[in-house]
């Protein structure tokens, strides 16, 4: 609701768009009572002289054109060819692009390869394709879970063709959206290298050149490849070779249990893969909970056809060649001594990933990488070499390596949006889900358990843990997928949630509740009223919130104007009463609380009333004066 004390200006000092007033003087970003603009500041009648539709959206176009210009020299342009322009069109800078352009912003986005990025074409989306195929693999498979569903399917078999096209084709699809939903929303797509050669200038293809307001760097990552290793994409892969699925080896070392690791594990293994794990710490899955990792490792790793080796480097590989196999040197990796030599059908190296930031002209703008990552702020502002902010300069995504998430990109892209429009907006970073779409999947939000240790200690409170197992879930024991667990870490004192941990079925679509609440500041003690179908999987997360002890009571038990059912309780014949509180009973002050509220919406509700009538008649004024004025072709003052 828009009242009068929010407006920043009053309707007189508002500049007119009279013929004699220059057109590119910008319309105020005032609203009043939901208005657009030019509703409340018409420009002349000859602007509107026709009814139909294209010339009003040719009017908006005209009003909305960023002012093109030639700049000269090094500083940075006085008029613009955009208000934002990205470099790179992967997940991250489309989603900063379409917020972009809810925002009213012009805005282009420079792609060298193609739209998608990483993401789309050589990561998450064909990676999810060959995993929906390991998991009917394995429900075929699995001669028990089939006869404890009294189900009886013959022998399970694949077209690794097949597979490679429905994984290819799923990218071009997505790809092909992406690109569809930036042109129909007017959003420039530029191909070519981006490079920025100065001050809010950037420089696409061989010799093109436009300038913006603002930039957002978001070239995103490739994959990282350790000293020593040799790759040939045939025999010694990364994922961006193993996602084509060109032939699937008897023996595959892969390097590294992380979750690209882990799931092509569980691809490589469901379609008759061994697969032997090369990794450098002294424990798989080290980024995950340990007590998480350790269940994982038991269902995903024991039982499968999968070794390991810890605490060991991959010193050097050697494609297979001249009827040799790969050749594996592992050294310890402390000591660097020799430990043993494996020789492999082939080798997945996945060792993580590395920004993609050379060629940008950094340098023009005297921002020095640190191990190839872009510095920046909490609010992705480019940092330069002498510890200052680059003026109107941003980078999101892996580029700045903050999280290096494809959907953690695209929330830093909209928080920048959001700053480029005047509104402040810092991310929080611990409320960003993670998954690894194994069978079964693991998904994670905020700290670990030793994280949540080591916090705690730091800043002098205490933390608890809650947990709950699958076993206990109806949904699950239905599906015959009992095997899981979900662990919240949490402040027994206040009801903050810390971090959450799941491992079990669709564990990637349960995590956003536990991520929504830490982004939300919601409380334990005020979620645990929240009520959820029977029976679902989402009763994981029900049980576990109710399963903790919080020493403060409720936060809202009246509710709020936003949630009014919030704190009601169930009666034993399963219907809604309104908890009792102290204070709470009828005649006492929240009664009176609830009385000056409506006394405060009536009023606001009529202020608003009453300058709705005063923009209607402004609006007719200035157009009946722009009538006048065109029809004696003068200024009536």
């Amino acid at each position: 609701m828009h009242s009068l004390s929010s407006s920043s200006a009053s309707l007189s000092s508002v500049p007119s768009h009279h013929p004699r007033h220059p057109p590119s003087v910008p319309l105020p970003t005032l609203r009043f009572c939901g208005l657009r603009p030019e509703a409340l500041f018409p420009r002349p009648l000859s602007l509107y002289s026709s009814c139909s539709s294209p010339a009003r959206r040719s009017a908006r176009r005209l009003r909305s054109t960023v002012l093109v210009s030639a700049s000269a020299g090094n500083g940075p342009p006085s008029k613009f060819d955009y208000d934002l322009v990205i470099i790179g069109a992967g997940v991250g800078g489309h989603g900063a692009a379409l917020h972009a352009v809810e925002k009213g912003l012009k805005t282009a986005i420079i792609e060298g390869d193609v739209v998608g990025g990483t993401c789309v074409n050589r990561g998450c989306v064909p990676s999810k394709a060959l995993l929906a195929v390991s998991g009917r693999m394995r429900e075929l498979q699995s001669d028990h879970h089939l006869k404890s569903l009294g189900l009886q399917v013959a022998a399970a078999g694949y077209d690794r063709q097949g597979v490679a096209d429905h994984a290819n084709n799923l990218a071009s699809k997505i790809r092909s959206n992406l690109t569809n939903s930036m042109k129909a929303l007017g959003v420039d797509i530029l191909t070519g290298v981006g490079t920025i050669l100065g001050p809010q200038k950037v420089k696409y293809g061989k010799d093109n050149i436009i300038t913006a307001k603002n930039i957002i760097i978001a070239t995103g990552s490739v994959p990282f490849v350790p000293k020593g290793i040799e790759v040939d994409g045939k025999t010694v892969i990364t994922s961006d070779h193993a996602l084509k699925l060109e032939f699937v080896p008897d023996w595959i070392a892969i390097v590294g249990s992380g979750y690209i690791g882990l799931e092509f594990s569980d691809v490589y293994t469901a379609l008759g893969s061994e697969v032997t794990f090369v990794e450098a710490l002294d424990q798989l899955m080290p980024g995950f909970d340990p007590e998480i990792g350790k269940l994982a490792q038991r269902v995903l790793i024991n039982p499968r056809n999968i070794d390991y080796h810890t605490g060991v480097f991959a010193s050097k590989i050697t494609p297979a060649r001249d009827g040799k196999p790969v050749m594996i040197e592992l050294i310890d990796a402390k000591t660097k001594e020799p430990k043993d030599t494996l020789e492999v059908d082939a080798a997945l190296i996945a060792t993580g990933r590395a920004p993609f930031t050379n060629g940008l002209g950094l340098e023009n703008i005297n921002v020095v990488t640190q191990r190839g990552f872009v510095p920046v702020d909490e609010r992705m502002r480019v940092i330069d070499a002498d510890g200052k902010l680059v003026p109107h300069v941003y980078c999101i995504g892996d580029a700045n390596g903050k999280m290096m998430l494809a959907h953690a990109a695209s929330a830093q892209g909209i928080s920048v949006v959001e700053q480029v429009t005047g509104k402040d907006h810092i991310l929080n970073h611990l409320s960003i889900p993670a998954a690894c779409f194994t069978h079964p999947e693991i998904s994670m939000v905020g700290l670990t358990e030793p994280q949540a240790k080591e916090k705690a200690d730091k800043d002098g409170f205490t933390i608890s843990v809650a947990k709950t197992s699958f076993k206990a879930n109806t949904k699950a024991l239905a599906e015959n997928e009992g095997e899981g667990l979900a662990k919240m870490i949490y402040r027994p004192d206040n009801g903050e949630i810390l971090g959450v941990h799941i491992f079990g079925l669709h564990a990637a679509d349960l995590i956003h509740e536990a991520s929504n609440a830490i982004a939300l500041g919601t409380k334990i003690q005020d979620i645990k009223f929240a009520v959820h179908a029977h029976p679902t999987l989402s009763e994981v997360l029900d049980e576990l919130f109710k399963s903790a002890k919080v020493n403060s009571p409720v936060s809202s038990p009246g509710g709020s104007r936003d949630n009014p059912t919030a704190g009601t309780a169930r009666n034993p014949r399963g219907n809604h009463s309104p908890r009792l509180e102290k204070g709470g009973e009828p005649g006492s002050s929240s009664d009176y609380s609830r009385s000056s509220r409506f006394q405060s919406i009536l009023l606001g509700s009529l202020s608003e009333f009453y300058i709705l009538i005063l923009c209607c008649i402004y609006r007719t004024l200035m157009l009946a004066k722009a009538s006048l004025d065109n029809l004696f072709g003068r200024s009536i003052r």
